[in-house]
């Protein structure tokens, strides 16, 4: 008779060619879940948002003084200095508009008129492919904050720093920016030292935002929901790499993390305003990136307000607060109209000396009794 009894070492190879059908098939699983996830995001990412209302052309608009200079990668770009009211007195400070995707330098008198009226300088600009500022050939500017975004506030501070010293003021500034322009804004406060204080209305992270549409979208299309719904969180970190590396690829940019750039900043202050109907950016972005923040900080939702629609929703208590938080960490105070001693030159304290009935073999005496000099602004 036949021997039909298996050898162990078949068992063996049974087993083993078993395991490894089961794990190319997890593999391949994943793989196909993986590409079909990533074409899904790359979908959003190239998806235009609605272009929101400019701002206005009014005669303070029409008044500033237009300029060009460079982004930091060298890309030309257009601005508009436009001065505070009150000629005669010293402006409060200097504050950068970062403005929104889809709008131009325009926009910022909807939420820069009050700073104007108080007594602030502020620089608006067109960022790239936007407005005046021209296009860049084989990039398409998109409403996530990319590195082409920072260069371009990058240089807008660089700009406006080296304007202030040529005009003898202090080379600190604010920043102002919304939705992506606040992004931007971050992203170059953390680069730079002279930005003390920063205001952002509808801000967020790419990464993080981009990871919430991922786990969003994964259990509408995903055809095993209870898969979708129970992936682990290195899944969901690895899926994000993978896509902002084929976004690299395909867009021609990178998008920097909001998120990290946040507490590369430090113990700079930070207003962040959201509104509370936003149905583009969860009010969760904004929150977590207060976390995120070291230094001074607050956040204020506004009740009934969509995406960048905080200033028309509530338009004076906006400008208290963007106002009352440059007044507290921007601002250059005042001078007043009382006399400011003035301390006395050398040739001064000499002449002093000389016209004082006191010996003189000691003019230092005679010069510190002195009644300084005072001048009046």
């Amino acid at each position: 008779m036949m021997d039909w009894s298996i050898h162990p070492w078949m068992w063996t190879l049974g087993s083993a060619i078993v395991i490894a059908l089961i794990l190319g098939g997890l593999l391949i699983y994943s793989a196909l879940v993986l590409r079909r996830y990533v074409r899904i995001m790359i979908n959003i990412l190239d998806d235009v948002a609605p272009t929101p209302e400019n701002g206005c052309n009014d005669n303070q608009w029409r008044n500033g003084e237009e300029v060009s200079f460079r982004a930091v990668d060298g890309h030309r770009l257009e601005g508009t200095i436009l001065t505070h009211l009150d000629a005669d007195r010293l402006p409060l400070g200097m504050v950068v508009f970062a403005h929104e995707f889809g709008t131009d330098r325009a926009s910022c008198l909807r939420y820069c008129r009050p700073l104007l009226d108080a007594g602030y300088d502020v620089f608006s600009f067109d960022f790239r492919g936007h407005g005046a500022s021209a296009p860049e050939e084989g990039y398409r500017p998109r409403q996530w904050p990319s590195d082409r975004e920072r260069d371009d506030m990058l240089g807008a501070i660089a700009f406006i720093s080296s304007y202030l010293e040529q005009e003898d003021r202090r080379c600190d500034i604010g920043v102002l920016g919304v939705s992506r322009g606040g992004g931007a804004a971050i992203l170059a406060a953390a680069a730079v030292d002279n930005v003390r204080a920063i205001v952002t209305d509808g801000a967020f992270s790419s990464d993080t935002t981009l990871e919430y549409l991922m786990r969003r979208f994964a259990t509408i299309f995903a055809r095993i929901r209870v898969v979708a719904e129970n992936h682990p969180p290195a899944f969901w970190r690895f899926l994000r790499w993978l896509l902002f590396r084929e976004c690299a690829r395909r867009f021609n940019c990178r998008f920097p993390s909001v998120r990290k750039a946040v507490v590369r900043m430090g113990p700079k202050p930070i207003l962040l305003i959201h509104g509370e109907k936003d149905s583009y950016i969860p009010i969760a972005q904004s929150q977590a990136l207060y976390r995120l923040a070291t230094g001074p900080k607050s956040m204020w939702i506004v009740a009934g307000a969509g995406h960048n629609k905080s200033v028309q929703v509530a338009p004076k208590v906006y400008a208290d607060r963007v106002l009352r938080f440059f007044d507290e960490n921007l601002a250059i105070p005042r001078r007043s109209h009382r006399p400011i001693p003035v301390r006395p030159s050398r040739r001064e304290k000499l002449l002093a000396a000389a016209a004082s009935p006191s010996s003189p073999f000691e003019p230092t005496l005679a010069g510190a009794h002195a009644e300084p000099a005072t001048t009046r602004v």
